[in-house]
């Protein structure tokens, strides 16, 4: 259940206070989970039933991303938009072509490492794999290379999923469990879409399933959207809406990111504007994620923690019911079946949430091969260890945390395709807007200013000025709240004298445009809208 960083490539390893935060959270944790949490998870078999011990990679390791979705729909080449290079043991076509999990991780040199290599390196976050066998590990590799954006993040790409029961069979080993695994320990999940290709198959379903509890993690990517019109996207958007509501159990409403994520032309340029706006937005999902992480592994820990306990009291209990000497086999069918029962009564007995509990049908099957009779009973001292770090130490690294946050710069993923959106004439909203006009030496308001003047002549202006009654006759005619014809009057009211001069009013209008072509106004005038009138002149140095 972790997606952590501790020290990450880049501006975590620079000396100061802040860096010496970091390695004081990292560390807090991990003495949290060693002294408090491990003798509880060890004492239930917590690692039998749900999830292994956490080493220290587990803690150390950088924010990871976990791509996920059908064949061709584009998680490889969603990879390549991002890196803006090829990594090694890619491949890309429109057959099942990765049939592997790659971890795409940074590297001094480009490189492959084989799984079977992979998880005995205590610097690597993947040893607990080896559970999986040779059949997983045979398909399991990590691509090294040196780019900037792996330097923040490492990115996950998984094997395309297929339709039909011969896919999940051939695997030779448990395809869903192994999604389960990196899901837990994972900061985000991307579930991708083909515009074409909406269909959910069972294994698919099977996979988002595994993600149960980590839906705060999950978001959909709809690719390859350039190749329908806006007809058809808003069609192929609530097609994907209704299949994913039959499929993740949630009452939120998923993120659902709409583009094309390619290096290529679109092939329907009618929705650029939007495209664009949400691969920004995704971009700033991905890219906050190293800042987020010190909070992803608080986050982790408590949840962890909160399923520890439940086990305990799970486990106890069984063994509490268990008899001495005779009839214990029949006991333990007969405790496995009322399970549910069980459960609603822990509840009642201990006031901890249904949503706490690991599911039913699953814990049945992990009972059915344990002897009870070696079950432990209910140890106060574990359970009080584990209710004093979440009362108490998890607020201490809270305040850390927000140590940590106001002490060192924003942390952003940097490189790849996460530059080419940053600044200049290709930034995402450059020159739309309010920002219209920055970087031309004429007052954009001129352009319009003769059609502003010729309403203006008509509210009778005093001395080249209306009044505020004029003003607001004209401005409600746009039909926007008060609250924000207030804010415009404001920001076009320069001189602060409560009446608008034929300029300020030109400006009125041209902020209230503005608006109602769906942009935000700004909180203060940038100095490009200022009307030339009431600049003020530039002082020189005598």
């Amino acid at each position: 259940m972790f997606s952590w960083l501790g020290k990450q490539g880049g501006g975590r390893e620079r000396g100061g206070a802040g860096s010496d935060v970091v390695q004081t959270v990292t560390g807090g944790l991990r003495d949290l989970y060693l002294r408090k949490l491990l003798p509880l998870e060890e004492h239930y078999r917590f690692h039998d039933f749900h999830s292994p011990a956490l080493e220290e990679a587990d803690f150390e390791n950088k924010p990871m991303v976990l791509l996920v979705g059908q064949y061709s729909t584009g998680k490889t080449t969603f990879i390549r938009y991002l890196l803006e290079q090829d990594f090694p043991g890619m491949r890309i076509g429109p057959e099942p072509t990765t049939d592997s999990f790659i971890a795409v991780m940074y590297g001094d040199s480009e490189g492959n490492v084989p799984g079977n290599a992979l998880v005995v390196d205590p610097k690597k976050p993947f040893r607990k794999l080896s559970r999986f066998g040779n059949a997983f590990l045979n398909r399991f590799m990590c691509s090294q290379l040196p780019n900037e954006v792996l330097k923040s993040i490492s990115i996950i790409d998984s094997p395309g999923i297929l339709s039909g029961e011969k896919q999940r069979i051939s695997r030779g080993y448990d395809f869903c469990q192994v999604l389960q695994w990196f899901a837990e320990r994972v900061d985000r999940i991307i579930l991708l879409f083909d515009a074409h290709k909406l269909d959910i198959s069972d294994e698919f379903s099977e996979a988002i399933k595994s993600f149960r509890g980590q839906d705060d993690k999950i978001r959909v990517v709809l690719n390859k959207a350039d190749q329908v019109d806006t007809q058809q996207l808003m069609r192929v958007y609530g097609a994907l809406m209704w299949s994913l509501g039959k499929v993740i159990d949630t009452p939120e409403v998923l993120r659902v990111y709409i583009g094309s994520f390619w290096a290529h032309p679109l092939r329907n340029t009618e929705n650029r504007r939007l495209f664009e706006a949400e691969a920004q937005d995704l971009f700033r999902d991905i890219q906050s994620l190293p800042q987020k992480a010190a909070v992803r592994k608080l986050n982790d820990l408590i949840k962890r923690a909160r399923l520890a306990k439940v086990h305990a009291y799970i486990i106890s209990y069984l063994k509490k019911e268990m008899p001495s000497v005779f009839g214990k086999e029949n006991k333990k069918k007969e405790l496995i079946s009322r399970l549910p029962e069980i459960y609603i009564q822990l509840q009642r007995e201990y006031h901890i949430s249904a949503g706490d509990f690991p599911e039913v049908k699953k814990m049945q099957e992990l009972l059915e091969t344990c002897d009870f009779t070696k079950f432990h009973s209910l140890k106060p001292k574990l359970i009080e260890a584990v209710d004093n770090m979440l009362a108490n130490k998890i607020a201490s690294l809270m305040s850390l945390i927000s140590q940590e946050e106001s002490n060192m710069p924003t942390e952003m993923v940097h490189g790849g395709a996460f530059d080419g959106t940053m600044a200049g004439p290709f930034g995402h909203g450059y020159g739309e807007g309010v920002k219209e006009g920055a970087d031309e030496d004429e007052w954009v308001v001129a352009k319009d200013k003769p059609a502003y003047d010729e309403i203006f002549y008509t509210l009778s202006p005093i001395n080249g000025k209306i009044s505020g009654i004029s003003a607001k006759k004209e401005m409600v005619t746009s039909k926007l709240p008060n609250s924000v014809l207030g804010k415009i009057w404001k920001l076009a009211d320069c001189d602060g004298d409560g009446m608008l001069d034929d300029e300020e009013f030109a400006l009125a209008k041209h902020l209230i445009k503005i608006k109602l072509d769906g942009y935000e106004l700004p909180g203060t005038l940038p100095s490009h809208l200022v009307p030339p009138s009431h600049r003020k002149p530039l002082q020189t140095a005598e």
